[in-house]
């Protein structure tokens, strides 16, 4: 009975788990020789399982990020094409270059020579104390412009009043000694006259009169120098110019040893300006004025836009500046409406000589090649051939007649 199952009994097989219908089984592969084609049978291909979520995303964002990048540089090829300036003038390629022309007329030519000039004032004068005291008054605005002889400043003259007062005391003095030396003279010649005296005595007594003449001479001078003290309290103005800042203020007590003075007067009418020119430029500007020239000069701004004023030639200096190779000239502008101010810089033009009756051309039309300066000649047929140009405004080159068109470059 032990030998049989009971009822509740299972066989060895069937006490294993059952496998789940959708796992593969793997057989194991034969141990002898497989025929072709039966490998292929024999293999149990898995099912692919399907790439995680966040690798799916992160794939989106990168195509994503990719058609930006695509779509931003597209745009801005488009603005870059759209935004463009088409060229124009010279830069234009293609098509034919527009060109203007102008009429060759007869004129006057000027010979101009430029230079740059600093503004420098005839007369710059410190106004100084010449004698020691207190400052009691300024009679002046800052800015003002004053005339020569008017008063600037007054110095405290009571000092000086008291020492004059002293001096002419002094003075009287010593006249009366004089006065009585020289009565005791002529009294000492009658007895000499009838011998009386001593010869020697009459001569002792003369020479006592010269020395006291001498003193009231030196009594006088000291009176002439307190009333010139007294003048110099008074300070007044020695040009005629625009009074600068004031350097010390009323109440204080000025010296003759102070640097920075009152004030400073700058004279600007009339005014000059310092200008330098290349040493191959001076020859023809002491030819003319050899001759007698007055030449006239230009000032212009910085700029070289705005005129400025115009005066004449004064001077040349005497050497040239051998550091530089130019040499130093001054000109006298009348500066009526003040436009030229001390130490401005301006842009300079001499005048040297003016061609009359030549044949003249615009600037527009002189062009610049390898061959120099030239310009287009229009013909009748309206064909241009080219021709040399010389000098500024320069005359027509090969005496080509008034009237005559030249090309006057492009437009």
């Amino acid at each position: 009975m032990d030998d049989q199952p009971g009822p509740l009994s299972l066989p060895p097989d069937a006490r294993r788990p059952r496998e789940r219908a959708d796992r593969p089984i793997v057989q194991p592969p034969p141990s002898g020789p497989v025929a072709p084609g039966t490998e292929e049978r024999g293999r149990i291909d898995r099912p692919t399982e399907p790439p995680p979520p966040r690798s799916r995303l992160r794939r989106a964002l990168w195509i994503l990020l990719l058609l930006l990048v695509v779509a931003a540089l597209i745009v801005w090829l488009a603005y870059r094409t759209s935004h463009q300036p088409a060229p124009s003038g010279r830069a234009q390629s293609g098509g034919p270059m527009p060109v203007g022309t102008a009429k060759v007329d007869k004129g006057d030519m000027p010979v101009v020579l430029n230079g740059l000039g600093t503004v420098t004032p005839l007369a710059m004068v410190t106004i100084k104390t010449q004698i020691n005291g207190q400052l009691v008054e300024v009679a002046f605005r800052e800015g003002q412009m004053v005339n020569k002889g008017d008063v600037l400043a007054q110095i405290d003259p009571r000092p000086y009043q008291v020492a004059l007062a002293q001096a002419e005391g002094q003075l009287a003095k010593d006249q009366a000694v004089l006065k009585n030396v020289e009565l005791d003279l002529v009294r000492y010649r009658t007895l000499a006259a009838q011998n009386s005296i001593a010869r020697q005595q009459v001569d002792t007594q003369a020479a006592v009169v010269q020395q006291d003449r001498g003193v009231v001479q030196s009594d006088q001078a000291l009176v002439d120098a307190q009333k010139l003290n007294l003048t110099y309290c008074r300070i007044v103005s020695p040009v005629t110019g625009r009074v600068g800042l004031r350097q010390v203020d009323p109440g204080n007590y000025v010296q003759t040893s102070d640097a920075s003075g009152i004030v400073v007067i700058t004279q600007l009418q009339p005014i000059s300006v310092i200008f330098t020119l290349p040493e191959d430029n001076l020859p023809v500007v002491m030819r003319r004025t050899r001759g007698g020239a007055s030449l006239a000069v230009t000032t212009f701004d910085r700029t070289g836009a705005t005129k400025l004023d115009t005066g004449r030639l004064d001077t040349i200096d005497n050497q040239i500046d051998t550091s530089t190779g130019t040499v130093k000239l001054r000109a006298i502008f009348d500066n009526p409406d003040q436009s030229l101010f001390p130490n401005q810089f301006v842009n300079v033009q001499l005048l040297v000589d003016t061609v009359h009756d030549a044949t003249v051309i615009p600037n527009a039309a002189i062009q610049r090649g390898a061959p120099g300066t030239f310009v287009y000649l229009v013909k009748a047929d309206e064909t241009r051939r080219r021709r040399s140009a010389e000098g500024r405004r320069q005359g027509a080159a090969g005496g080509e007649s008034a009237g005559r068109r030249r090309a006057a470059g492009s437009r």
